[in-house]
């Protein structure tokens, strides 16, 4: 790994600008950032290679769950280490407060979830006690948050994904939507051309599966950037005891809150829960003031600070944040 640089305000326009749109070419986004598609990919490039940051497709799971994992002394790298093995652990993460380890796993369906919890985390030594929230509804996906890097002007700029051709197929067969999900898990910017040729399909049909998959919801892309890179640093977990009004309430007003990157509700104790990115520790406090003044009567019940993020999207992290591999078996069709 070369030795990593802090993001500058191109970085920041080029990544905000591929959090929108992670396919979008370098000569469209050229104008809109303000320098040449040349020096985009060359940015692009060394951010990449140094891990920094990261773009991924796959499908959406069947059954999405937050465990709270508690781990025998001397046993937590253990467990994470055989957690990142996983397919269905897509993230892993240290945390403070009243467990060890945070795991957020994606099955296919609620069995498969079952067995998951049960019978594959009985196998795993080290681990003391587990708990699952069921996620209910993905209130504010990760994918979606963004670093307000361009004006809303510039952002309407940003040219959006190519609608299917009519003359494309309805159907992607299972064969090529696995090939391309496996070639975009690895780099959702991977040209077309080198989709065909590891897929043995011609170009076009690749383009047009492409677009016909996202359009039908089959295909997410997104972008991810180190944490520590970001001028949001603080990553931590909430844990919310709120009344069923409240809910409802807050599939609006969780959006105000520029610093919530995931919501969910739970069929738990715990019926909303978020994953949050702060500028610095002190802020937890104010974050608290305007998560009880936008859920009225609700009880923040419980939160964890994240000390080490170990895998993400399939990608483990090193200790500086950054990415450093693949998970050797990670699995586009499973992941949040």
């Amino acid at each position: 790994m070369g030795e990593l640089q802090r993001l500058d305000g191109i970085d920041s326009r080029m990544l905000h600008a591929l959090q929108i749109e992670p396919r979008a070419s370098w000569h469209a986004l050229a104008p809109i950032v303000g320098v040449d598609a040349a020096t985009l990919a060359r940015r692009w490039e060394r951010l990449r290679s140094d891990g920094v940051v990261w773009a991924m497709g796959y499908a959406p799971p069947g059954q999405m769950a937050l465990l709270e994992l508690e781990c025998e002394h001397g046993q937590l790298h253990a467990v994470s280490s055989a957690l990142e093995t996983d397919r269905e652990a897509v993230v892993v993460d240290f945390t403070s407060g009243g467990r060890d380890i945070l795991a957020l796993v994606a099955t296919a369906d609620l069995a498969s979830m079952s067995a998951y919890t049960v019978a594959r985390l009985g196998q795993v030594e080290g681990i003391r006690a587990v708990r699952t929230h069921l996620l209910n509804e993905i209130l504010i996906e990760a994918a979606s948050w963004r670093l307000r890097a361009l004006t809303p002007a510039e952002v309407r700029l940003i040219p959006p994904p190519r609608p299917p051709r009519q003359r494309s197929a309805k159907r992607v067969p299972t064969e090529l939507s696995a090939g391309i999900l496996d070639e975009l898990w690895r780099d959702a910017r991977a040209p077309v051309a080198t989709i065909a040729a590891n897929t043995g399909h011609s170009p076009q049909r690749v383009s047009d599966a492409i677009a016909t998959l996202r359009a039908r919801g089959e295909l997410v892309l997104r972008t991810d950037i180190a944490r520590t890179y970001s001028e949001w640093p603080v990553y931590a977990w909430y844990f919310i005891e709120a009344p069923a009004r409240t809910i409802e309430v807050a599939r609006k007003t969780i959006t105000t809150i520029p610093e919530v990157r995931l919501a969910a509700t739970a069929a738990s104790r715990y019926n909303l829960i978020l994953a949050v990115w702060l500028r610095r520790l002190t802020d937890i406090n104010r974050l608290e003031i305007a998560l009880t003044a936008a859920f009225e009567g609700a009880r923040i019940a419980d939160r964890s600070v994240v000390l080490q993020i170990c895998k993400h999207m399939g990608r483990v992290i090193g200790p500086d944040g950054c990415a450093i591999r693949l998970a050797d078996d990670a699995d586009p069709s499973r992941a949040p």
